[in-house]
């Protein structure tokens, strides 16, 4: 079969991947890999459903309760509530753009600075600039800190950091610095104590 979308070209592959409803994205070697993998899991899904299942009534006793992959947090009501208020309220909330950002493409790309000068347009307050960080754009105190989910971030490094983090109320942030072996040891240990890791890798 992928001898045969070899000879394709990738307009014609890609028309097969609109019609199977796949990302059309990527490479050509990606492309013959989706259109692979699809045929291949509708083969399976086929002898499957071939074959007779015998339910014994104890099908399920022997699933092991493993890992969820986005567990919820154990919240009260007024946490709840906290963060849903702290969600409208930044659907309202300005973009804060640094000054001249627009300008220039490296000032885009960084965070928000307080203007200077005593010409600043964006200062001085002018419509036409962008907003000003001020108080009144603080958001509810109840929810400050917590993620979305409503976890509070733990930074984690190794897989001692994760011996001390409450599963029903903290979640795990794996530092940027930790390599990727390392970044599996804490993935398999965070699975067995049941914690979330906000930025697990697909890849790993």
């Amino acid at each position: 079969m992928a001898e045969d979308y070899e000879k394709m070209t990738v307009a014609e592959l890609k028309e097969l991947l609109k019609a199977a409803d796949l990302p059309v994205s990527g490479k050509k070697s990606d492309l013959i890999a989706r259109l692979v993998e699809a045929n291949g899991s509708e083969e399976a899904a086929s002898n499957d459903s071939d074959e007779d299942w015998d339910d014994d009534g104890d099908w399920d006793d022997d699933v092991a309760e493993g890992h969820v992959a986005k567990q919820k947090p154990v919240l009260d009501d007024d946490t709840k509530a906290a963060l849903s208020l702290r969600s409208e309220q930044k659907k309202k909330t300005p973009s804060f753009r640094r000054t001249e950002w627009f300008r220039y493409k490296r000032l885009s790309r960084s965070g928000w600075r307080a203007p200077h000068g005593m010409d600043s347009k964006q200062r001085r307050n002018y419509k036409y600039r962008s907003a000003l960080v001020r108080v009144g754009h603080g958001k509810v105190a109840a929810a400050r800190g917590l993620h979305p989910s409503g976890f509070r971030e733990i930074m984690v490094q190794n897989t001692l950091d994760l011996e001390t983090i409450d599963p029903e109320t903290e979640a795990a942030r794996v530092g940027r610095s930790v390599g990727g072996r390392k970044r599996e040891q804490i993935y398999s240990r965070a699975d067995e104590l049941g914690i979330r890791v906000l930025n697990r890798r697909r890849d790993i």
